[in-house]
């Protein structure tokens, strides 16, 4: 039989890789860095032309920045009591993401209903006009048909 030879001590470089894959990475709680970002963020998507102030309307900067703050704090905080020890930061930083998207939808939505308010109503006969001036010129088939050619085809 063969001898088996001892194996060599490790060396200091097998020791260090060994305590680089132990080391963690944690994703949450977001580094105060990370926050800042995000409250800059919302104030840019808040206060300057995008697909949101196209439909809702641009917040003013400061009025930006206050949301932006009470929008980021609040997810924050319903993110971390949604936590608990066993889930994994990155389904925290899921809920915290979808938090402060749902939290900046309310904003400019509640803030659009304030300015909508006083906005005169819209004129169904007008807007159905519209619609059929519009479907007059395309040569695809009415709704009803495509609904009925497809439950003929079943």
């Amino acid at each position: 039989m063969a001898e088996t030879e001892p194996s060599p001590p490790p060396s200091a470089t097998t020791v260090d890789a060994t305590k680089h894959l132990k080391a963690s990475f944690s994703i949450w709680p977001p580094s105060d860095r990370t926050r800042d970002a995000v409250r800059n963020r919302l104030i840019e998507t808040l206060s300057s032309p995008s697909i949101i102030s196209k439909r809702y309307g641009i917040v003013s900067p400061e009025e930006a920045v206050e949301a932006a703050n009470l929008i980021e704090e609040e997810a924050f905080d319903a993110a971390g009591k949604a936590a608990s020890t066993e889930d994994d930061g990155l389904e925290i930083l899921q809920v915290y993401s979808k938090e402060i998207s749902k939290r900046m939808l309310d904003t400019v939505k509640s803030r659009s209903g304030d300015s909508t308010a006083t906005a005169p109503p819209v004129n169904e006969t007008a807007v159905k006009a519209t619609e059929e001036e519009e479907d007059a010129g395309s040569s695809a088939p009415p709704q009803s048909e495509k609904t009925e050619s497809v439950a003929d085809d079943e």
